[in-house]
């Protein structure tokens, strides 16, 4: 496990309660506890272990009596010490084992507790050591030396076991720690057996605990996943152990087994994996290994020893190597992969198959003797000194190393015989207690029997099974008693000799077992088989059976039993039973396997849970019994008590005392899932066996038989014992052998926990009822000494025990004293060899693993056979078959003979067709099948043909073609081409990319802001166009088509006017900034100046150590792999054109040899018909060479291949393998062309001799008949010397182009070397460059990130800037909205206001004021107020609010703003109010902003601060990589250059000498020198150039400052002049660009637009109303008419019935009248007052409507037209009334405006 956490478990001393002498570390030790005397010893005899015995038996406790250790446990951590220069110390079970080096006596020490001892280790001085022990509550216990008197015991430190203990430098303090379940670390004060310090360690298994030698106070734990540093430290609470917890980090978490402590505190520990690793401060500084990055050991380094100033390391590979202790000390990682490379000083190797693991120095001075463990079984003595006089390791002692598999003893002599895993077979003497022979196998021995005196009458031979299968017969002998043969000597007291090797079983051997005539032997195996042989000379197989399981022990049965039987016991839990097979019936066929064996089946069943269940059953019974006897005796003390009680009393109080008891219920019945493991078991009786079982059903002895129901499946059956015995004590400790002695009285068990078991028994008791009390004692380690084997000596007085600690001990009956008066001899006796043992030949062995069983190899045998047979038949029909064939081609060639008319025809040949389509379909479905059966290894060979061809053919572009010239000797040959990897032209392809992307990144790197600035540039604009967009269609969807035309027109001229605006600024910005400063420098120029300072003066060298290697010029592994890939490419072109010219004129060389056969021919047609004499000699014509075309040389044809199964047939029978014949086959097949070809053209050649036309007979031709031959031989002869001519030009033409041809190609040879010796120069330097290639990709990753750092930051601070200014110009807008309010509230005062003072005071009054409430309407009119606090502000500003308040200038009295003072306009005040309030709204936004605007400055200058620290990092990073550049540079001037030279090539001469040497000299190309040389004629030029411009720049500088001035009076003149204008046109100065950019108030004008829109609708209503008002009218004149006719009707009436009426309304005329004048009043009063109200209404509706076009833009709007109230008037005022108020709201509007 890795943890970085410090874990600092502390626990004090009062928490040890189980510490004996425990004293506090702040309190007086003497006031409670005494001192223990120095001379105080315990005894012994006190102290050790004794053996169990059953109470009130008879056994004696001196039963056994250890005689002597022939083992030993190598396993185990750091089991070997050394008390003095003779003496060793180790542990072996519960003792602890002193042995003499050079008398091999050994003296024992018993553990205390007889659980076992933990570990062991000596003092300093050498006078005491330490025992700790195992168990419960184990302790430590120091003995003196020599004396061995127990001195101290240490009590209490863990509860389990002790791991290891240490001793501190002087002696005086001692280290423990435990291990499971504490793990507890404890420091003792040893001498007063008292605890310092506890702590638990950790909370795995930890190996080593020790104290540093030089830093006092510290100490070193290490373990399982962990290693951790302790430290004794005071704290106020007293003194503590505080641990800290090592940190693997990166490296891989392993087991530490070894380490030590360095001088100054640092740790070295080892790993798994055989590297160190240095510890400092709690983590892993460095990982140590060799050179190569090889590990410093094959495997794990179990053990750290400083001696004399160097680290010696002791390691599982056998070695043991010295290092420098100071480079380690100083050792330091040198790049990431945390490695430091060293090589050893020294190293002594000891042996092959050696694995050590502990090393103890010589106790004598100043010595170089070391005493080493061997895990694999040995203890070495070491001589270290490295020097020449070193002697070699000695091996002292061997043992057998791991668990002791198989034991037996001799059953005449004294003598044992073990195997182990080791591969080794030992034979002791245990009279003598020596090992007498050992015999070594390359297989591990897993069991050993040792054969009866009735097989060998020496009593000699022993039988081993092995690991691999194989049983091997070894006769042991002595080989003094041999006779001398050819002058050999025998030494030694015995020896073993192989007398015959089986091999029965595939796998490990676990049982052998002699028949009991000793007859037949078998052997069992975890294959879950038993093998039987006759026994003989020689043993052979007579079969084997197969089990249920795999094999656990064989016993035959004794000779009291009728049936001669074996017994197999399987792990699984199955017993079988076979019957004893006939030695003679030996199986037939084709295996050993026996089936008609009577066999008998057991399968164990788990009866362990019932037999609980019953014992508890009938403890439950019998507490009712007793409970039924108490209850009576109760009742009968009632009934005497109350004798008149009746029996229903009686009956209640019986049912409530049982009602108080509650039956528990019975476990239920449990078998296990899995089952138990069958451990041993032997014979009882015919049929009947006991058997002793592991796991759930350990703690009894079953005895079972097998049942007569055998017909059930064996695998299926459950079978039970029929009876059992409880052992004691051995629920989870079970026995795992037994034995008996000769007279079966006495059984000795070996059990789990390492202890032997003695049962005093009768010799006739098969059920073991005797088996009552026994004796044990602990022999073997308690954990894991399981006590495999044990045994009686042949005359019962000794017992030999075997564990799998890999201990071996023998105990005597007797004392030794006793032992030695009844014993007549001092050693064993050997046995003798046989006659003429010296004669034989030695037995063959098995040594293959994985050779053949028995039954493997005879099936293999019988398959062979079988193989055989079928091909005999096979042969004989196939001959069968061909003489049938033959008959029948007979048959079909006399059939054709015959005449045509008698002839049958071939179909009629065939008997049925159903035959032959049978036999066509048989046919085809066994091709199919074979082509099924073979498409695999058809599928394989075409994939590897495939690769063959893609490795050797298709690799390959052109092969050499070599082209003869016709008659003189030159050739030429083309080159063999490679074709290119695909790898390397994809490098090619995008290594150019990759380079130009890679200097693009670097030459992009630093211009990120003007990136950024360039992207919020277009944002802006675009967010500037959208936004004008917007408005533009806000406004169209107002305003009319003709206002909005206008509108627009306005605002594009607006918008170019401020777009030309910008333009200019932008020009203005540009030219300021174009301006230089007063130290400006053209770029040029200083371009220039760069160059020259490069290219002038002090010239470096690339050798020189200060080169600085320029940025386009750095080369690495990518880079130089593309030049390597271009200059193959450019070979590979030139190679190919050369190769193309070549193939071409060996084509042209084909065409001439065709066209040479075909005027041949036509010779030999023109020499027909002319005289011999005169005819020329034909010329030879050409043969094309096998090197011309070599792609013919693999062409074949029918015949060839029919003539390649000939020569096979034939050389088939020469005997030679396949590939021989087929190598000799083609050399024959090409032989033979050859041949064919050269006698084919030397026929030709014969055939150009012969004559080929006959003479004619010389006849008498007429004068016409000769001229005309005459003239026919001219042209012949002039075709012959055509043709002749014709060829001799051909053949002279093509020798021509093939001398130039081969001149270019020595040329380009040349090249060709010229670039392959650039190629070596290239890959030479590519590996260098791969070297640094790791480095300096870490550099420039690191470079790299620190850039992108640097960007991402820059992006950052112009993010941030870009905000600064945003929240700048919101400022300096809300700052000019506070104007605006200012120039509102002074506006709105007016002019000679009397109250201006007081409302300016409250108007710029500060006042406390409640967080507004955020408001968000959503789509519903839902409204939602932040969570914000609503609380007073309580900051500074209060304070100055108080301060700033203005009082009263006249009466001195503070100013109260709620109340409006008298005969001040109540609006003005309450618009101040709102004025004030919206300025102080702006002035908290301001506040807000300005510190944002701080925070955003604040973070820009924190960034500016870490961009400063990131370019420095960079700038280091840019060190490191320019370093590690110029090491590279230097690493690759050290590459050698071959570059050849001619004689006039060289220039560098001394006197006119050329000198010897020429490692001063320069190579120079010769254009450059001359390029040099013409640029110094070019360099003169320029500088008189320079001259005459710098001249003319100077007066040009003189003409440009008289400019300046004048421009700048120009200047200021035409300001003043503008000024001048402005004022005269606009009466002040006025920004001309605000004039330019006005386009009108678009709000204004919509808002216009409503109002005339609603004045003209109102215009129409007016106007219908007044229509109607008319027609009214005209209806009421002729009312009214008709009414005045009707009251003059009336008149007269009414002027009588005044007359009647003036004296009754007399008396009330008075009173009438004043009732009606006040109604009228009344009714002219409400009017009044509903218009006043109404006017009210408008006031305060065009007063919000002003207040709300006050914070927009200062823009004043009409108000909108409010409802008027409804008003109770008459009919015929209601118009009027409404008519009235809308002209006054138009008036009002108008005003507005």
């Amino acid at each position: 496990m890795d943890a970085s956490e410090t874990l600092r478990d502390e626990v004090t001393l009062q928490e040890q309660a189980d510490v004996v002498g425990v004293v506090e570390c702040e309190g007086n030790p003497e006031e409670e506890h005494k001192l223990i005397p120095h001379d105080m010893y315990y005894n012994y005899e006190d102290l050790c272990s004794r053996p169990f015995i059953t109470a009130d038996s008879n056994i004696p406790q001196n039963l056994l009596h250890l005689s002597h250790s022939f083992g030993y446990d190598c396993g185990r951590r750091g089991n070997l010490q050394l008390l003095d220069e003779h003496t060793l110390a180790f542990i072996a079970g519960n003792l602890l084992i002193l042995l003499d080096v050079h008398t091999k006596e050994q003296r024992y020490i018993r553990s205390s507790s007889g659980g076992g001892i933990g570990a062991i280790m000596t003092h300093p001085s050498k006078q005491h050591f330490a025992v700790a022990e195992k168990g419960c509550q184990p302790n430590i216990i120091i003995y003196e030396y020599p004396s061995l008197r127990p001195y101290r015991i240490l009590r209490g430190g863990t509860g389990s076991t002790y791991s290891y203990v240490d001793f501190n430098r002087d002696g005086s303090l001692m280290a423990s720690v435990g291990g499971a379940p504490d793990y507890m670390l404890t420091l003792w004060d040893w001498r007063q057996e008292q605890v310092m310090l506890c702590n638990k360690a950790f909370s795995q298994d930890v190996y080593r605990v020790t104290f540093s030698p030089d830093c006092v106070g510290q100490l070193t734990t290490s373990g399982t996943g962990h290693i951790r540093f302790w430290k004794m430290a005071n704290t106020f609470t007293g003194l503590k152990l505080q641990g800290l917890l090592g940190s693997f980090g990166k490296t891989t978490v392993t087991d530490i087994e070894g380490y030590v402590e360095l001088p100054d505190g640092k740790v070295v520990s080892g790993s798994e994996w055989g590297n160190m690793l240095l510890w400092e401060g709690g983590l892993i500084k460095v990982e140590i290994c060799r050179k190569g990055r090889r590990t410093c050991h094959s495997g794990t380094i179990y053990q750290f020893n400083l001696d004399e100033g160097e680290l010696m390391t002791v390691g599982s590979d056998g070695v043991v190597r010295s290092w420098n202790l100071e480079t380690i000390d100083t050792a330091d990682a040198v790049d990431d992969s945390g490695l430091f490379e060293i090589e050893p000083m020294n190293e002594i190797t000891v042996g092959r198959n050696v694995s050590l693991c502990s090393m103890v120095k010589s106790s004598i001075p100043e010595t170089s003797i070391w005493f080493a463990q061997d895990s694999k079984g040995s203890i070495w003595k070491l001589d270290l000194s490295f020097s020449n006089i070193t002697q070699d390791p000695k091996c002292l002692f061997s043992f057998h190393a791991g668990a002791i598999q198989g034991m037996d003893v001799s059953e005449s002599s004294h003598l044992m015989a073990t195997t182990a895993l080791d591969s080794s077979v030992r034979v002791f003497d245990f009279l003598s207690k020596k090992e007498l022979t050992i015999s070594r196998f390359k297989q591990g021995g897993t069991t050993l029997t040792w054969a009866s005196d009735m097989l060998n009458s020496a009593g000699g031979l022993l039988v081993v099974g092995f690991d691999d299968g194989v049983v091997r017969l070894l006769e042991l002998y002595n080989p003094q008693s041999l006779h001398t043969v050819a002058g050999r000597t025998h030494t030694g007291d015995a020896e073993l000799r192989l007398r015959q090797a089986l091999k029965p079983h595939n796998a490990p051997v676990t049982a052998i077992a002699y028949e009991r005539n000793r007859k037949i032997m078998a052997t069992g195996s975890t294959d879950s088989t038993v093998f039987f042989f006759t026994v003989g000379e020689r043993y052979e197989p007579i079969g084997f059976v197969t089990v249920p399981g795999p094999v656990q022990g064989l016993e035959w049965s004794p000779q009291s039993h009728v049936k001669n039987t074996l017994l197999i016991f399987c792990q699984n839990g199955h017993v079988v039973e076979v019957q004893c097979p006939d030695p003679g019936a030996q199986t037939g066929g084709n295996t050993f396997q026996l089936s008609g064996l009577p066999t008998m089946h057991f399968c164990f069943s788990s009866i362990k849970s019932r037999i609980k269940r019953d014992a508890e059953v009938a403890l439950r019974q019998a507490r009712k019994e007793e409970k039924k006897k108490k209850r009576e005796e109760r009742l009968k003390k009632l009934l005497e008590q109350k004798p008149d009680a009746t029996e229903e009393e009686l009956q209640e109080k019986e049912q409530e005392e049982e009602e108080d008891e509650e039956e528990v219920e019975l476990p239920p019945l449990y078998f296990p899932s899995r089952p138990s493991p069958l451990h041993c078991g032997f014979y009882s009786t015919p049929g009947s066996f006991w058997l002793s079982m592991g796991g759930y059903d350990s703690g009894y002895l079953y005895h079972c038989k097998f049942s007569e129901q055998q017909s059930e499946d064996p695998l299926e059956r459950k079978d039970e014992p029929f009876f059992f015995i409880p052992v004691h004590d051995t629920d989870h400790n079970p026995i795992l052998t037994i034995t008996f002695n000769s007279s079966r009285q006495l059984l000795l068990c070996g059990m789990e926990d390492g202890s032997i078991r003695a049962y005093p028994v009768q010799a006739s008791d098969h059920q073991l009822s005797s088996m009552q009390a026994y004796w044990a004692l602990s022999v073997h380690d308690n954990h894991y000494g399981h006590v495999s084997h044990i045994r009686f000596s042949f005359d019962d007085m000794f017992v030999l025990t075997a564990g799998e600690d890999g201990n071996i001990f023998s105990f005597s009956c007797l004392p030794e004293e006793e032992l030695q008066k009844a014993m007549q001899l001092k050693h064993a006796k050997v046995p003798s060899p046989r006659v003429g043992l010296e004669m034989e030949k030695a037995a063959q062995d098995i040594e293959d693993p994985s050779a053949y069983s028995i039954e493997t190899a005879k099936q293999k045998l019988e398959l062979d056979r079988m193989h055989k047979e079928a091909e005999e038949r096979k042969q004989e029909r196939r001959k069968k078959l061909a003489e049938l064939q033959s008959q029948f081609q007979a048959i079909l060639e006399q059939n054709q003979s015959l005449p045509e008319h008698i002839r049958l025809h071939r179909s009629e040949f065939e008997l049925d067709p159903r035959f032959h389509e049978e036999i066509e379909r048989q046919t085809e479905e066994r091709v199919m099948e074979v082509r099924k059966e073979l498409s695999w290894e058809e599928e394989k060979h075409r994939i590897g043909l495939n690769k063959l061809q893609t490795m050797f053919w298709e690799s390959v572009v052109q092969d050499t073609v070599t082209v003869y010239a016709f008659k003189s000797g030159h050739k030429i040959s083309n080159y063999r081409l490679l074709a290119l990897p695909a790898i390397q032209m994809h490098l090619h392809q995008h290594g150019t990319a990759a380079s130009q992307s890679v200097q693009e990144h670097w030459r992009n790197k630093a211009q990120p802001g003007k990136e950024a600035s360039n992207i919020s540039l277009q944002d802006e604009l675009v967010t500037d166009s959208v936004m004008q967009s917007g408005r533009m269609q806000s406004a169209s969807r107002k305003l009319g088509s003709r206002e909005a035309e206008k509108l627009r027109k306005a605002a594009e001229k607006a918008e170019k006017a401020r777009a030309m605006i910008e333009k200019r600024k932008k020009e203005w910005a540009e030219l300021y900034a174009s301006k230089p400063s007063e130290d400006y420098e053209d770029p040029k120029d200083v371009e220039a100046i760069r160059m020259a300072k490069e290219k002038m003066g002090d010239f470096k060298l690339k050798s020189a150590k200060d080169f600085t290697v320029p940025e386009h010029l750095r080369m690495n592994v990518e880079k130089k792999r593309v030049q390597l890939v271009e200059l193959e490419k450019k070979i590979f072109e030139k190679k190919s054109e050369m190769n193309s010219r070549v193939m071409a004129l060996r084509d042209s060389k084909v065409e001439i040899v065709s066209q040479l056969h075909a005027k041949v021919e036509q010779l030999q047609a023109i020499q027909q018909h002319l005289p011999p004499e005169k005819r020329h000699p034909l010329p030879a014509v050409p043969v094309l060479m096998p090197e011309e075309i070599p792609e013919r040389k693999h062409r074949y044809t029918r015949a060839t291949l029919e003539r390649y199964a000939t020569l096979r047939v034939k050389m088939a029978s020469t005997g030679l393998d396949e590939q021989q014949n087929g190598e000799n086959i083609l050399e024959l097949l090409e032989q033979e062309t050859q041949h064919t070809h050269t006698e084919a053209q030397n026929t030709h050649m014969e055939d150009e001799g012969v004559e080929t036309h006959s003479q004619k007979q010389e006849e008498e031709l007429t004068e016409l008949e000769k001229e005309m031959r005459e003239v026919e031989e001219t042209r012949n002869l002039y075709q012959q010397d055509k043709l002749l001519k014709q060829m001799e030009e051909a053949v002279w033409c093509f020798d021509a182009e093939l001398r130039v041809l081969r001149h270019e190609k020595q040329e380009l040879d040349v090249y060709m070397k010229m670039a392959d010796l650039r190629h070596v120069t290239l890959f030479e330097e590519l590996l260098l460059l791969k070297e640094f290639e790791k480095r300096e990709d870490i550099l420039q990753e690191r470079l790299t990130t620190y850039i992108q750092e640097e960007q991402e930051i820059r992006a950052k601070m112009h993010e941030c800037k870009k905000q600064m200014e945003l929240k700048k110009r919101d400022i300096l807008r809300l700052q000019g909205k506070e104007k605006t309010l200012t120039a509102t509230f002074q506006a709105s005062l007016g002019e000679n206001n009397k109250f201006e003072e007081f409302l300016t005071k409250v108007f710029k009054k500060k006042i406390k004021r409640t967080k507004k409430k955020e408001t968000h309407g959503g789509e519903g009119g839902d409204v939602t107020d932040d969570e914000d606090d609503s609380d007073e502000d309580s900051d500074d500003e209060s304070d100055r609010d108080n301060d700033e308040d203005y009082d009263d200038s006249e009466t001195g009295a503070p100013l109260d703003d709620s109340v409006c003072p008298p005969n001040c306009d109540p609006e003005l005040f309450d618009n101040t109010l709102r004025l004030r309030e919206h300025r102080l709204d702006v002035e908290e936004q301001q506040q807000e902003e300005i510190k944002i605007v701080e925070s955003l400055k604040k973070e820009c200058d924190t960034l500016a601060k870490k961009e400063k620290i990131v370019q420095n990092n960079r700038k280091a990073a840019e060190g490191d990589l320019e370093l590690i550049n110029r090491e590279k540079q230097q690493r690759l001037n050290e590459v050698d250059v071959v570059v050849p030279l001619r004689l006039h090539q060289i220039e560098y001469v001394n006197n006119d000498l050329l000198p010897g040497k020429l490692d001063s000299a320069l190579i120079l190309n010769t254009a450059d020198l001359q390029r040099l040389q013409k640029r110094i004629k070019e360099l003169q030029e320029e500088k008189n150039e320079q001259r005459e411009l710098y001249k003319h720049a100077k007066q040009q500088h003189v003409q440009l400052r008289h400019d300046l001035k004048d421009m700048e009076a120009r200047i200021k003149e035409s300001e003043v002049r503008c000024e001048q204008l402005m004022l005269m046109k606009f009466g002040k100065l006025v920004e001309l660009e605000v004039l330019q950019t006005l386009s009108g108030n678009r709000k204004v004008e919509e808002m216009r637009q409503e109002v005339r829109e609603r004045d003209a609708k109102n215009t129409q209503e007016l106007k219908h109303w007044e229509a109607k008002v008319a027609e009214a009218r005209e209806a009421l004149t002729e009312v009214t008419k008709q009414n005045t006719e009707r009251l003059r009707k009336m008149n007269s009436l009414l002027s009588q019935k005044k007359a009647l009426d003036d004296q009754l309304n007399s008396k009330q005329r008075k009173t009438v009248g004043q009732f009606q004048g006040r109604l009228v009043e009344k009714q002219e009063l409400q009017r009044l007052q509903q218009l006043v109200a109404a006017q009210a209404q408008d006031i305060e509706a065009l007063s919000d409507e002003i207040r709300a076009l006050s914070r927009k833009d200062g823009h004043i709007l009409p108000p909108l037209e409010p409802v008027p109230p409804p008003i109770p008037a008459p009919p015929h005022r209601h118009t009027a009334s409404n008519s009235g108020v809308h002209r006054k709201l138009n008036i009002s509007s108008k005003a507005v405006k």
